[in-house]
């Protein structure tokens, strides 16, 4: 099985903590409760994850593996704001729709339990600013715009062990405009 590419084309070689090996475990005894891998599916894969020390290792344990559950949210409003930002949890998969609202995601202070985040936009008009934490990879490979590209200034030397955020879907008139957190 090949290894995960980053946005930058090259292998995740991005170290992993103890919280990330421990999710892992728990995600595959969840999905050998659930009757998803045999015994010795689980005894390999369990293996690979103790044993990985980067995310592009660790990537293979949790391949196939159905979602979690609750790891996915959908926000949508007609007009006016959508607005997270503060201490809040981000799921795994973020879909935000609307035909008229401008969208303002900080991501900075956000619990990101994941280290993949997608964020799919499908949005008509008004625009799009997302905050990312500082060590964040962003792929906006996904995401096509009527109107005008993305407005996102990469970081020089971006520190290892940040989240990915991939940004996909559609946008109408409006821009989507990322910013890396200060802190």
């Amino acid at each position: 099985m090949a290894d995960p590419i980053v946005a930058s084309g090259g292998p995740d070689h991005r170290r992993i903590g103890e919280d990330d090996r421990d999710t892992a475990v728990r995600r595959l005894r969840e999905a050998y409760a659930q009757g998803h891998l045999s015994y010795e599916e689980l005894d390999e894969r369990l293996h690979l994850a103790l044993t990985a020390g980067t995310r592009g290792e660790l990537a293979p344990a949790l391949a196939s593996l159905p979602e979690e559950a609750g790891t996915a949210s959908a926000i949508a409003a007609a007009g006016g704001w959508i607005r997270r930002r503060g201490r809040w949890r981000v799921p795994r998969t973020l879909k935000v729709e609307s035909a008229l609202a401008r969208v303002r995601l900080d991501l900075s202070r956000a619990v990101i339990e994941h280290p993949v985040v997608d964020i799919e936009l499908r949005l008509g008009t008004g625009g799009a600013w997302i905050t990312v934490p500082r060590d964040a990879v962003v792929d906006v490979a996904g995401l096509h715009t009527g109107w005008k590209g993305p407005l996102h200034m990469t970081r020089r030397r971006p520190r290892p062990g940040g989240p990915t955020i991939r940004i996909s879907g559609a946008m109408g008139l409006g821009r989507l405009r990322i910013r890396h957190a200060w802190r």
